[in-house]
């Protein structure tokens, strides 16, 4: 079928939107005929990396879906959700937004953190907290300071105006990711158990809504600009990145719960990847029906949109909403009332094809099924390949490395390392104090924590990953990722419930990248099984390289973890810093002669090629089981996990909010280096007052795991074996301070 004065596509036309020659074969069988270029335009986003996982899907099936809490399994709805008790359930999701924020940062990540949030409240959830996963390239150079600080103000500036606090979020920064940013915002939210709302469409002859803001040409093709490498040439597709307007989704927000709650509503799904194309075959093919729909109909911003414009424009604020017949008045009435656009475009079918008109004519005539995840659309292996670099790394071994003589300068030189040093100049624009307790307030946490209303609970919020870990090896790595984030929950007092991932890799059609996101995919899922945090969703981001003079760059292999953790008891919240002068100091957990992997070995002696660090998940489990208990029984009066920087930034992280101090003795069996900058997992240091000495110890006996008494707390200073490392308002000033220097 082609529209008036439109000549047929050919496989050109198709390559150059993002299709392969099979694809495009395949396209014409399911058609039984040449699709016309709108046509063609709509496959080449729904069967984009970015909205069909076609180079996924068939490993992401391999991940544990299912848990007692599960409400919502992964690939079901916008979101996951896990029932949190007191009728209550928790809906939580992260996702990515690379691409637009490497062309152009404020936009790009504010529009991703605009996205993630239509997908928690498109489903009857109101969110309560966001956080977010950003990586970046060498801090010296000119560009990653823009990078920074756009991205900063981005998402600062939309969730501030948007009214939902950023409690928790990592920065990492590496020369991979000179030219490729990552930018992961997740999104959490709370609803009554029984009042979700499904993304479907349903009825013959419901009408077919479409809310929100007015269509225009940004963000045109962005599914597919976000499945192709970044190049020199990727600033001028500029147009493919959307423009938010966080006052148009808090109107927004406000509205869908609104209009959810009157039961009129069949179906909802907001528009982020492919806009229209993406909402209307994605609810018809849930609900197996389909939808006739009048382009003339649909508010735009822009005069003489063509329909190919209209169909893939990622503009944001908007939603698709299919109505039970009979009330559309009443649902008319709440968008007025919130003085947004509410127009009817079209009606439910029973036919399971989505037809698009405009100006009277079929311009469009596809097959819902066919083009969504699950149904018609491509799914493939890759080929892998073992990299040269992973061997190398193996060879490695602690003796290579001669151990400093002067520890302190080791010391310091981590704690003003910009992966180290506080993240304050980040948080400090950002709205995070709203009913929550996190890092950023006098009384830090391993996670962030927001109190569940009505209730005595609080949700216990994380994310995490170390890249150069999963890069030494994918496998441990990712394993490594799941638990640390489980970690972070646990010593704030929280059980972890479930985890939401964003899978950043290169490009999948090379062998190397692909056998980093296997073994990625197979450590997660064990981690996840291990603890029982089943996967709910998330999202997978490849081509996240650049291609410089005909040679591809990937960025590490970085599979960011949120994780959702439940502190059933408010009262048992704990935080990460020391209380009392004389309290006793304990590492539960085994200190090793390992540096593989840290950033001691990586930044100090500048040593790229190590294997990941030692990391066993029965122990983990066990360190983590251990540390619940001790926290539930009252026995300990902090907990903070071991990991950027080893033991001493541990302590010393611990230290800083009291201007407290520690004087701790090391093991004359491991190198003093290792203890003390050594990044082997599953530690974590706890304090506790001496009179609560004989019950903590008795309580450990019950747990498989190594203790010691490192020393205690003092007023100020740093002993290691006796030996001062100095005030630890010294290392704070260079801590607080680091990032923001270098930003200027």
């Amino acid at each position: 079928m082609t529209t008036t004065l439109e000549k047929a596509p050919t496989f050109d036309t198709a390559k150059k939107l993002g299709l392969t020659e099979p694809e495009f074969e395949r396209i014409k069988e399911i058609l039984g005929r040449t699709p016309n270029f709108t046509e063609l335009s709509i496959f080449s986003v729904m069967w984009s990396e970015h909205c069909s996982y076609k180079n996924s899907i068939k490993l992401l099936k391999t991940l544990p879906r299912k848990g007692g809490r599960m409400l919502v399994e992964a690939g079901e709805e916008n979101a996951g959700l896990m029932d949190i008790g007191n009728g209550l359930a928790v809906c939580f999701k992260i996702e990515s937004h690379n691409h637009p924020s490497a062309i152009e940062p404020y936009q790009g990540a504010a529009t991703g953190v605009g996205g993630i949030n239509r997908d928690i409240f498109t489903m009857g959830a109101r969110p309560i907290a966001q956080l977010n996963s950003l990586r970046f390239g060498n801090i010296d150079l000119a560009k990653t300071k823009w990078l920074v600080k756009g991205v900063v103000k981005g998402i600062g500036d939309y969730g501030n105006a948007f009214g939902v606090p950023i409690v928790a979020g990592e920065v990492y920064f590496e020369d991979c990711y000179n030219e490729n940013p990552l930018v992961n915002a997740m999104s959490v939210g709370i609803l009554k158990i029984g009042e979700m709302a499904s993304a479907t469409s349903k009825g013959v002859g419901n009408p077919v809504y479409i809310v929100g803001s007015a269509t225009g040409k940004d963000g045109i093709h962005g599914a597919t600009f976000a499945s192709e490498d970044i190049t020199e040439a990727s600033s001028e597709k500029i147009p493919a990145v959307q423009v938010g307007d966080p006052f148009q989704e808090k109107l927004l927000l406000e509205a869908t719960l609104e209009v959810i709650k009157t039961g009129a509503v069949v179906g909802i799904q907001d528009m982020g990847a492919a806009g229209i194309t993406c909402s209307t075959t994605e609810m018809s093919a849930r609900g197996k029906h389909g939808m006739k729909i009048d382009l003339n109909k649909v508010p735009t911003r822009q005069a003489g949109m063509k329909p190919f414009e209209i169909l893939l424009s990622e503009s944001q604020e908007r939603m698709l909403i299919v109505v039970e017949k009979g009330r559309e008045k009443e649902v008319q009435q709440i968008f007025d009332k919130w003085d947004l656009n509410c127009e009817q475009i079209g009606e439910v079918t029973n036919t399971e094809r989505v037809q698009f008109f405009m100006d009277g004519e079929l311009v469009a005539d596809v097959p819902a099924d066919d083009l969504v995840l699950g149904g018609g659309a491509p799914q493939y292996d890759r080929e892998v390949k073992e990299p040269a670099y992973y061997k190398e790394a193996q060879k490695f071994t602690i003796d290579q490395i001669q151990e400093p003589t002067n520890l302190k300068e080791v010391a310091m030189h981590l704690a003003l390392h910009v992966n180290i040093a506080s993240k304050r100049w980040v948080y400090e624009q950002y709205d995070s104090m709203v009913g929550t307790i996190n890092k950023t307030t006098n009384h830090p946490s391993d996670a962030g924590v927001v109190n569940l209303k009505g209730t005595n609970k609080a949700l216990a919020l994380s994310v995490d990953c170390n890249s150069r870990y999963v890069f030494s090896d994918p496998e441990v790595g990712a394993a490594i990722a799941v638990s640390e984030a489980a970690r972070n929950i646990v010593c704030s007092g929280g059980e972890p419930i479930g985890i939401t991932n964003c899978l950043n890799f290169g490009n999948p059609y090379n062998p190397e990248v692909y056998w980093q996101f296997v073994g990625a995919i197979k450590g997660m899922g064990n981690a996840c099984r291990k603890f029982n945090t089943p996967v709910t969703g998330g999202n997978v981001s490849f081509y996240n390289q650049t291609a410089k003079a005909g040679v591809a760059e990937p960025v590490y292999p970085t599979p960011t973890i949120g994780m959702v953790g439940i502190i059933e008891d408010k009262n048992h919240q704990m935080t990460l810093n020391f209380k009392e002068k004389f309290d006793l100091i304990f590492l539960i957990g085994q200190a090793r002669n390992d540096i593989a992997s840290s950033q001691y070995l990586s930044s100090y002696h500048k040593t790229k090629l190590s294997p990941a660090p030692y990391f066993d998940l029965e122990e983990e489990s066990q360190v983590q089981q251990a540390v619940l208990s001790l926290i539930k029984k009252g026995l300990i009066s902090s907990a903070h996990d071991v990991s950027d920087g080893g033991l001493f930034i541990t302590l010393l992280e611990s230290a800083m909010p009291g201007n407290l101090g520690f004087s701790i003795s090391t093991d004359a069996e491991i190198r003093k280096d290792a203890f003390l900058f050594g990044e082997s997992q599953s530690r974590i240091v706890v304090s506790i007052s001496e009179e609560k000495l004989d019950q903590f110890l008795d309580a450990l006996t019950e747990f498989d795991v190594e203790f010691t008494n490192l020393g205690e707390v003092t007023d100020g200073e740093i002993f290691i074996d006796d030996e001062s490392f100095g005030k630890v308002s010294e290392f704070k000033k260079g801590y607080d301070g680091a990032l923001e220097e270098k930003l200027k």
